[in-house]
């Protein structure tokens, strides 16, 4: 049980305070609700840009590491498709530092031509180096790209094309900073050992001045159900062909996100897993195989994928992988396989208590979704399902018109 304490400011910034008596260090969370989710189909790449660019520097704090390092910190951020977040670790006695800088980036970056070109080719050499260069580097673009026609979860945090940061003037950047970063467009969650009233009071002092202004953000394109299998092939210079197949299905709050991520623990969810030990073990098939939810903000995909042996047959491996979506559509689940997933569940739920910044970063992620309550009763709702709910899962979302099929194939040598 994670306890804490919520309130938002007058400028619409939501702090959630969780108090810690087992820690000496405070754990400072700041969510910012802007992924690539919300970037323009021309204009890709710009949440990713500024997880970069807010390390930058204020016209105050030029170079934000040298602070934190001197308070005896830790920081880090990353991007996703649907938030950004950054992170900060040090003693609980150099929290004010934390709350300082976060409040100074929040408004005050240093947002100049020198620092656009330097960010905007960091982030186009990690583009080529990680998407266009690397073998299956381009695969889960392609995938996103079939599944979806209307949702920007059609392209990857790093964007469509290069291009699009390449062509990003400093006029577009401030735009988007001034756009997204600010108060109601924040959640700051802290984890320490320090009276939530007096925490609340030193994010009001650091935070509480700061206007929020900026224009209404538009509402995200909604994608409308899948009514025919698409399919993609594509021949790539990679060792070995992967078969990959995804699946439409609930938004994070639905019921249908705890089944299908519940049923991807059966299917891969280790060495003991039943694909790993059918497809690889037994029959040789794949040398690896995998299954799992994307986990998005709004309807997500169920994805299955293995990595063909060299022998093994394409039409052979792909029928394959649906005889074990049937079987879960079957209902052919026993009673250990069930309680094994659901425990472990359970376990990296009650591990994930224990570490100060893993409390601070869910509170905020919560927060997120609409429902913090969660925070504290996903347990029991992974613990509440039943194997025919999961067959009525598979049997709704495993169908042929909700498939989408990438078939990344390894050139002949």
């Amino acid at each position: 049980m994670i306890r804490y304490k919520r309130t938002t400011l007058a400028n619409g910034l939501v702090v959630l305070v969780n108090r810690d008596r087992a820690s000496k260090l405070a754990a400072v969370n700041i969510l910012y609700r802007v992924g690539a989710r919300n970037e323009d189909p021309d204009k890709t790449g710009f949440a990713h840009l500024f997880e970069h660019f807010m390390f930058r520097g204020t016209h105050q704090v030029p170079d934000f590491d040298v602070p934190v390092q001197m308070a005896c910190g830790e920081n880090n951020a990353f991007t996703n498709n649907d938030y950004t977040d950054f992170y900060i670790t040090l003693p609980k006695e150099n929290i004010a530092t934390a709350l300082w800088l976060e409040s100074d980036r929040m408004r005050n970056l240093n947002i100049n031509e020198e620092a656009c070109a330097i960010e905007k080719q960091v982030v186009i050499e990690e583009f080529k180096q990680r998407y266009l260069n690397q073998p299956y580097g381009d695969e889960l673009m392609l995938l996103r790209d079939l599944c979806y026609k209307h949702h920007p979860y059609r392209w990857a945090t790093i964007g469509i094309s290069p291009e699009h940061i390449a062509s990003a003037t400093t006029d577009d950047v401030r735009s988007f900073y001034d756009r997204h970063y600010r108060p109601s467009r924040a959640i700051l969650a802290i984890s320490a050992d320090i009276d939530e009233d007096e925490a609340i009071r030193l994010v009001e002092e650091y935070f509480g001045d700061i206007e929020d202004s900026g224009e209404k953000i538009a509402p995200i394109p909604q994608e409308p159900p899948q009514s025919e299998p698409r399919r993609l092939e594509v021949e790539r210079d990679v060792p070995a062909t992967d078969i990959t197949i995804a699946f439409h299905m609930g938004d994070r709050l639905s019921r249908d996100f705890f089944l299908g991520d519940l049923a991807s623990d059966l299917l891969a969810g280790g060495e003991s897993s039943r694909m790993v030990n059918r497809l690889v073990k037994e029959q040789g098939l794949f040398s690896s195989v995998n299954a799992y939810i994307t986990g998005s903000l709004d309807a997500g995909l169920f994805v299955i994928k293995g990595r063909l042996m060299p022998s093994t047959d394409e039409a052979q491996a792909e029928e394959a992988l649906w005889e074990e979506l049937y079987d879960l559509c079957r209902g052919n689940v026993s009673d250990y396989e069930l309680a094994k997933v659901k425990n472990k569940f359970e376990a990296n739920m009650l591990m994930g208590e224990i570490n100060i910044m893993n409390k601070a970063l869910n509170l905020s992620f919560y927060e997120l979704t609409g429902d913090i309550t969660l925070i504290n009763r996903e347990a029991e709702i992974y613990c509440s399902i039943t194997r025919e709910e999961l067959s009525n899962f598979a049997t709704r979302c495993f169908t042929h018109n909700n498939s989408s099929t990438l078939i990344y194939r390894a050139k002949e040598r």
